[in-house]
C-alpha cells in the first residue's frame, strides 16, 4: 500500500489534538457534499424542464421546416417536392398556411396567428394529446372548426364548457385588391370558424395561435391554389435529422430555407443552454468558497502534525512524500464529499421522478417538476469538484510543508 495514502487515511479518521481541525474538516467535507448535491439536483431539473419545453415545441411543428427565401408562399408541387415526399427518412409531409387574422366573438376581439395544417399534422405532432377541452377535429361536414390556444380562448371569452357556442368571425385583408374600390368591406375577407377544442402548450403559443384546416386558411387569406407558407416534415428517426436535412437542401437548392428543430427555435434552445451554464458557474463559485475550508483544514493539520513531519523527514522521507500525505488528505476530503453529494443528489432526483413530491402549479401541462439525469452532468460536476479540490489542497501543502520541514 502507498505509505503516504495510508498515513493520509489515518489522519482523516483519527482524532486531532485540536478539535477545531476535526470540525473544519467536517465542514469542508459537508460543504462539498451539499454543493455537489445541489449541482446534481439543479442541473437535472434544468434537464427535465428543457426536455419538457422541447417536447412541447415539438408538438407545434415538424422535425424539419421548409420555407421560401423570397416571397411568402410557394407551391409544393412537381417532381422536386415529390422526391422529398419519397425520401427514405421522411414519414410525414404536411402543407401549412399561416398568417395573422382578426378574430371576433361577441363583443370581444383579438389578433391571432391562424395556422392551417393538413392531415399529417396530428399524427406527426400528436397534437391531440394537448387538447385540454373538446376534441381534435378541423372539419365537421361542411363546417370548418378550429383548435384555439387557451390564451386566445380566454381573450375572446370562449367558454370551453359552453354548449351554446356561436361561430368566431375571422377577418383578413384581401390580396390584390383594386384600390379603386370605396367599399371597406371589399378589402376584407370574412369567414366563420367553430371551436372544436382548446389546447395548451405554453403561454407564448397558447396566446397567439389557432389551429385550423389548411383549406380554411387558404380561403381566409385568399389563396385559391395549393399555396403554402411552409412545409413541415416528420422523420422516421430523429437521429437522422442532419442527414435528411442535407438531402432536402441538395434537392431544393438555394431558393428555400431548410431548418431543423434547433434552427426553428434557435433562441429558445440557446437560452436554455446558457441558463444551465450560468447556473453551473454560479454553483461552481459557491463550491470554490466552500473549498476554502480545505485550505484552513490542511493548514491547521500541517501545523498540528509538525512533529510527525519532522520525524518523517529525519527518517529520510523526501519532501515530496511528506507533501503527498497532505495532498491525499485534501483529495480524500474532496472525493468523500463529492461521492456523498452525488449519492444524495441522485436519490433526491429519483424520489422526485418516482413520487413527484414537488408539484407544479395547477393548470400546467405536467403535475410535478420534471427531472432528467444525464451522464454528462455527472462527468462535468466531478471534473469541476476534483479540479477545485486539487487546487485548494495544493496551495497549503506546497507552502506550509516546505516551511515546517525547513524549520
Amino acid at each position: 500500500m502507498n505509505l503516504s495514502l495510508f498515513i493520509a487515511r489515518r489522519y482523516l479518521v483519527s482524532k486531532k489534538s485540536h478539535n477545531a481541525i476535526n470540525i473544519i474538516s467536517g465542514v469542508a467535507l459537508g460543504g462539498i457534499a451539499v454543493i455537489t448535491m445541489a449541482l446534481i439536483v439543479v442541473l437535472s431539473t434544468f434537464n427535465g424542464i428543457s426536455d419538457l419545453v422541447k417536447s412541447l415545441y415539438n408538438s407545434a411543428g415538424g422535425d424539419i421546416e421548409i420555407t421560401v427565401l423570397k416571397g411568402k408562399t410557394f407551391l409544393p408541387t412537381g417532381p422536386v417536392f415529390d422526391s422529398i415526399r419519397h425520401l427514405k427518412g421522411v414519414k410525414y409531409f404536411d402543407e401549412t398556411m399561416q398568417d395573422k387574422a382578426l378574430l371576433k366573438y361577441g363583443d370581444r376581439q383579438c389578433l391571432a396567428f391562424i395556422k392551417g395544417v393538413g392531415n399529417d399534422f396530428a399524427p406527426m405532432t400528436r397534437f391531440d394529446t394537448l387538447i385540454r377541452a373538446g376534441k381534435y377535429f378541423l372539419k365537421n361536414g361542411e363546417v370548418y372548426c378550429g383548435e384555439f390556444g387557451r390564451g386566445v380562448a380566454e381573450e375572446l371569452g370562449i367558454n370551453s364548457a359552453d354548449e351554446n357556442f356561436y361561430s368566431v368571425s375571422c377577418y383578413a385583408p384581401k390580396r390584390g385588391l383594386d384600390n379603386g374600390s370605396i367599399n371597406p368591406e371589399d378589402a376584407i375577407t370574412q369567414t366563420h370558424l367553430y371551436r372544436s377544442g382548446v389546447f395548451s402548450i405554453n403561454d407564448d403559443f397558447d396566446s397567439r395561435y389557432v389551429i385550423v384546416s389548411v383549406d380554411f386558411a387558404r380561403e381566409l387569406f385568399n389563396y385559391s391554389d395549393r399555396s403554402v407558407t411552409s412545409i413541415e416534415i416528420g422523420l422516421r428517426d430523429q437521429k437522422n435529422s442532419a442527414q435528411v436535412q442535407e438531402q432536402i437542401k441538395s434537392i431544393l437548392g438555394n431558393q428555400y430555407a431548410v431548418k431543423d428543430r434547433f434552427e426553428q427555435n434557435e433562441l429558445l434552445f440557446k437560452t436554455l443552454k446558457s441558463e444551465k451554464l450560468w447556473t453551473f458557474i454560479i454553483l461552481a463559485f459557491i463550491l470554490i468558497i466552500a473549498t476554502f475550508n480545505i485550505v484552513g483544514s490542511l493548514s491547521m493539520l500541517i501545523i498540528d502534525k509538525q512533529k510527525d513531519i519532522a520525524i518523517l523527514h529525519n527518517m529520510g522521507a523526501e519532501m515530496k512524500s511528506v507533501q503527498k500525505i497532505f495532498m491525499y488528505e485534501g483529495i480524500l476530503i474532496t472525493v468523500l464529499g463529492a461521492a456523498i453529494g452525488l449519492i444524495l443528489g441522485t436519490i433526491i432526483c429519483l424520489i422526485q421522478i418516482k413520487f413527484k413530491i414537488v408539484p407544479m402549479n395547477d393548470g400546467f401541462v405536467v403535475d410535478a417538476y420534471p427531472v432528467a439525469l444525464q451522464l454528462t452532468d455527472y462527468i462535468s460536476i466531478l471534473a469541476c469538484v476534483f479540479i477545485i479540490g486539487f487546487l485548494a489542497s495544493w496551495y497549503p501543502v506546497r507552502v506550509f510543508t516546505a516551511k515546517k520541514i525547513a524549520a
